[in-house]
């Protein structure tokens, strides 16, 4: 078994080895995986965080042994917490980073590092702060950063911030969790989840007070949240049909 570490500020996850392949999600700075095949041009990982696999250009990453990985992945994750930073590498050239990168593999990329940074998990009124950061980030199929993201990279983000993990994708996330019976029953920082018209769970949003929800819908917004589902404030409809309502905390 190989493994990888990430030491650019954003890679792209592809479904198939090519450029033209669908964005499934995004492997970000300090991101580090398992090597599960390789090719003249792409690499097919699996990542740590979250098991997600899909393909990357060979170009994009470095390989690590199985020691440093093992060492990343026995430690406390330490992540990025401002907006957007600037790493330093060994010739003292920058190079800018999105918040939730992670931090841990500083010495080993050799890189330094002087903004914010957290180490450890969070209350859960935090989850509303943090999903504030994201306000009006445009949405991005597979998009996992401010400057593009999609609604379960969204929540999976926003967790992450505050020490705790989610799966990548909604239909994943809805699977951790305690089903909760009514909104009455959730709190603020609750994930609410979604269905198409075949009961596929294709949609998550981060639950607000006073029955308000924070999700990636064309951009991160704010709409009304009720027992039909979310209500667009900008349509006057709804747009999103309620599944379940889940308390990972």
């Amino acid at each position: 078994m190989q493994y990888g570490i990430c030491n650019l500020s954003i890679v792209p996850l592809r479904n198939e080895p090519a450029d033209v392949s669908e964005l499934i999600s995004q492997v970000i700075y300090g991101d580090f995986f398992k090597i599960l095949e390789q090719r003249k041009q792409w690499t097919k990982i699996r990542l740590a965080f979250d098991k997600y696999e899909g393909w990357v250009d060979n170009k994009q990453y470095i390989e690590i042994t199985e020691e440093q990985y093992k060492e990343l992945h026995s430690q406390s994750p330490i992540l990025s917490t401002d907006l957007v930073e600037f790493i330093e590498d060994k010739n003292h050239q920058l190079f800018p980073i999105s918040i939730g990168s992670s931090l841990n593999g500083l010495s080993l990329l050799n890189h330094t590092y002087d903004g914010n940074s957290r180490n450890k998990k969070l209350e859960k009124p935090n989850i509303i702060q943090t999903a504030f950061t994201y306000l009006n980030a445009p949405y991005l199929w597979g998009g996992k950063t401010p400057f593009g993201i999609d609604c379960s990279g969204f929540t999976q983000m926003v967790y992450k911030l505050n020490g705790y993990k989610l799966l990548r994708d909604a239909s994943q996330q809805a699977t951790q969790g305690e089903a909760l019976s009514f909104i009455e029953e959730s709190e603020p920082g609750d994930l609410a989840f979604f269905d198409n018209n075949e009961g596929v769970i294709t949609h998550v949003g981060i639950i607000m007070k006073d029955n308000y929800v924070i999700h990636a819908h064309g951009k991160v917004r704010i709409d009304r949240l009720d027992h039909s589902g979310i209500y667009n404030v900008d349509k006057k409809t709804h747009t999103h049909k309620l599944r379940v309502i889940k308390k990972i905390i």
